[in-house]
């Protein structure tokens, strides 16, 4: 008789965030062992302690650890095959000791770093966005010259970043009357709802066929550029909308006047509305690439117009 493959265990970095509950959720379902590592200050934290109590009831185990413990570090990896990071962007260099951790331990088989959003290797906004991307992308060459097993998780913009002021700079909801189109506003971007792309990201830990590639999510009904947008809500709103353009120049300038990390909102704007640097390329096997949707065709997701519904 066949002995049924054990599944692979998890352990998830992050996991009090938005995206690394989401993450344990899914893992957890999934029939994964999971693990995460809890600094030793949140297990004190009053406004954690409700994260926490799901967690574990969940059936996540809680290790006491943190990125700059390398002990702590080593004892939790020593449990998993898998370890997944959803740190936030800003902290993304923390990642080093544990990859040299993850590099001493000959049972990982996946490390998934704290990326999800645009592929940094493939962005060109080095002069204005303060080394976001570049942080990530020497993080990927850490992992690779260390020989680490990996998946790199690429899926645009999260739902909640931009996409509820309809990519409005400084609004917190859809405009009803006038709306500000950058560029000539046909440019797409990709935008994914974090619950979802957890999803995605939990189904390629244990296929080889996202081992050592980039897994690129493209949902069909979220590939959109801010025409699209502009024609959902109008549609959506019964009523049209003036157009007011800016161009790359002007959104450049406004750019460079505003001081960080107020600017990053217009970064973003420029990399993915007038660059295109979600979508200006081809997903490339041969390249290292893959499309998540059409490996996973099962996940079912939110699209953009399902989330403009709940701005009603």
């Amino acid at each position: 008789m066949e002995k049924t493959k054990e599944k692979s265990r998890v352990l998830v970095i992050g996991a009090t965030g938005r995206l690394g509950h989401y993450l344990t959720r899914f893992s957890i379902q999934s029939g994964h062992p999971t693990f995460a590592l809890i600094r030793n200050s949140t297990f004190s934290d009053p406004s954690k302690s409700v994260t926490l109590e799901s967690l574990s009831s969940s059936g996540v185990t809680l290790l006491k650890g943190s990125l700059d413990d390398e002990a702590s570090l080593e004892e939790a990896v020593s449990k998993v095959d898998i370890v997944i990071s959803a740190i936030p962007s800003k902290h993304v260099l923390d990642q080093k000791l544990l990859i040299n951790v993850i590099k001493r331990t000959p049972s990982i088989t996946r490390f998934i770093p704290a990326e999800y959003g645009a592929d940094p290797d493939k962005t060109q906004v080095s002069d204005l966005d303060h080394g976001f991307y570049s942080k990530k992308s020497e993080i990927r060459r850490l992992i690779e010259s260390s020989n680490i097993p990996y998946t790199y998780i690429c899926c645009g913009l999260f739902m909640r970043i931009l996409l509820p002021s309809l990519v409005q700079p400084g609004l917190q909801s859809p405009p009803m009357d006038k709306v500000t189109v950058f560029g000539d506003g046909d440019v797409k971007a990709v935008f994914v709802n974090e619950v979802d792309a957890a999803a995605f990201t939990i189904k390629t830990i244990d296929d080889p066929r996202t081992l050592n590639k980039t897994l690129y999510l493209r949902p069909c009904g979220n590939v959109c550029s801010m025409n699209d947008l502009v024609e959902m809500w109008e549609g959506k709103i019964e009523k049209k909308l003036v157009k007011a353009f800016v161009t790359e120049s002007q959104l450049l300038e406004k750019i460079k006047e505003t001081p960080y990390p107020d600017d990053m909102e217009m970064v973003f704007i420029y990399s993915f509305f007038i660059k295109g640097h979600h979508t200006h390329f081809e997903i490339d096997e041969s390249c290292g690439g893959v499309n998540g949707t059409e490996l996973y065709p099962d996940v079912k997701y939110m699209t953009v117009s399902e989330f403009l519904d709940t701005l009603l």
